[in-house]
């Protein structure tokens, strides 16, 4: 039952934005294991596998603070829409690129509309879900992505072997006009400057302070150093398989989403009820046990334990922070504030990648990701201190206020 304290969280739109998401997600998410093997099969070596994951990751980054500036100005709907379309005009064309180089060009493309569109659903859940039930909202509209990313690939590699690349990048394709065909049933709301509102000339920005949210930026940094560690978890575990004498290190993946989804909505209500401190910190501790166990893991089943722990802490996490960054803007700035969060996030994966790569050079894949842990130290400390500074401040202006009291009863 709905309630004053307990607004409706699943409201018609809220579904069927959560399944358009869940549809585009599948269409991606098949892609992810098929792509690399299409490249190989037109000619392409290692190094252009590595440029196809590259590309992807560049023009996305790129896309999403223009986007999100362009949701508190343009419009949510035109930008989701647009994203869409270039989304799946980039899966249907990959059929017909007969080089490396022209699937590269694709890939690019494919990366802009990507990053449009997840920076537009991410703005639009925000503004669906009742600030009072942010955490928990946010945490179901993560299931849909957390779904697709435990089947989408399976469907991909099944597709592919027993059909071939038509056939899959045109379900994939067909995947993405789903959900477009859903995204324009949705009624969105509009957020217009509140200067516009009034009729009255909008105050000038630079076009950097248009782009990134400044409120946004202490949990974007926060989450950049979460991608890191998730950064090399994707890019890496597959030799560290090898390295550790671990045969199917798909368990890892498999457990990893279970968890996430059964994580995320639990987190969610504690965030709405306790804040983001507890929630943050514990998502920090089990992200980080969860890499000393992969670090020292030689086992399937010591995989599975470092997966749980790590799972549960991504569900914890990401979803928590992204809530919390949502809470800290005005609705009129949550695209700015979800494309600067978004993109944070995809730099920490991409930079994880490079750094714990040369760090994997040195000492080893085990080394690695215990170099990991001390990433996710620096995390706990970084939001330790933070909160330290937080609550002086508060007990200086408490002070202030107690003084003034005073004076003024003293005056009296």
């Amino acid at each position: 039952m709905n309630t004053p304290d307990k607004p409706a969280l699943w409201t018609k739109d809220f579904v069927l934005l959560a399944v358009s998401n869940l549809f585009l997600f599948l269409s991606f998410q098949m892609l992810i294991p098929t792509l690399p093997l299409y490249v190989t099969a037109s000619g392409g070596d290692q190094f252009a596998v590595g440029l196809v994951i590259g590309v992807f990751t560049i023009s996305a980054l790129l896309i999403r603070p223009v986007t999100g500036k362009g949701l508190d100005t343009i419009g949510r709907q035109r930008l989701l829409v647009g994203g869409l379309l270039v989304f799946i005009l980039s899966v249907a064309g990959y059929y017909w690129m007969t080089s490396v180089a022209l699937v590269l060009l694709v890939r690019f493309i494919h990366g802009i509309g990507w990053g449009m569109a997840t920076t537009a659903y991410g703005t639009i859940a925000s503004d669906l879900i009742p600030a009072a039930r942010r955490g928990e909202g946010m945490g179901y509209f993560g299931l849909s992505g957390n779904l697709a990313m435990a089947v989408g690939p399976l469907i991909g590699l099944w597709l592919l072997e027993y059909s071939g690349f038509g056939p899959l990048f045109l379900v994939s394709t067909c995947l993405g006009t789903l959900a477009l065909i859903l995204s324009k049933t949705l009624q969105i709301q509009e957020h217009v400057p509140p200067a516009a509102q009034r009729g009255a000339q909008p105050q000038k920005e630079s076009f950097w302070q248009g782009l990134v949210e400044r409120q946004a930026l202490f949990p974007s940094l926060l989450v950049a150093l979460f991608g890191m560690t998730y950064g090399g978890i994707i890019s890496f575990i597959t030799l560290f398989g090898a390295e550790a004498g671990i045969a199917d290190v798909g368990w890892f993946f498999l457990v990893n989403a279970v968890f996430l989804m059964l994580v995320r909505p639990v987190a969610g209500i504690l965030f709405d009820r306790q804040g983001p401190v507890w929630v943050l910190l514990a998502g920090g501790v089990l992200s980080a046990l969860g890499l000393l166990i992969l670090s020292y893991s030689t086992t399937p089943l010591t995989l599975i334990a470092a997966a749980v722990f790590y799972g549960a802490g991504f569900g914890t996490v990401q979803p928590s922070l992204m809530a919390w960054t949502i809470n800290r803007v005005p609705p009129n700035r949550r695209g700015a504030a979800n494309g600067t969060f978004f993109s944070a996030f995809d730099l920490g994966i991409g930079a994880g990648a490079m750094l714990l790569g040369a760090v994997a050079k040195a000492v080893g894949f085990a080394g690695m990701y215990r170099f990991s842990v001390l990433v996710m130290l620096v995390y706990l400390a970084l939001y330790i201190g933070y909160l330290w500074i937080q609550r002086k401040a508060a007990r200086k202006a408490k002070e202030r206020r107690h003084i003034s009291a005073s004076a003024s009863g003293d005056g009296l």
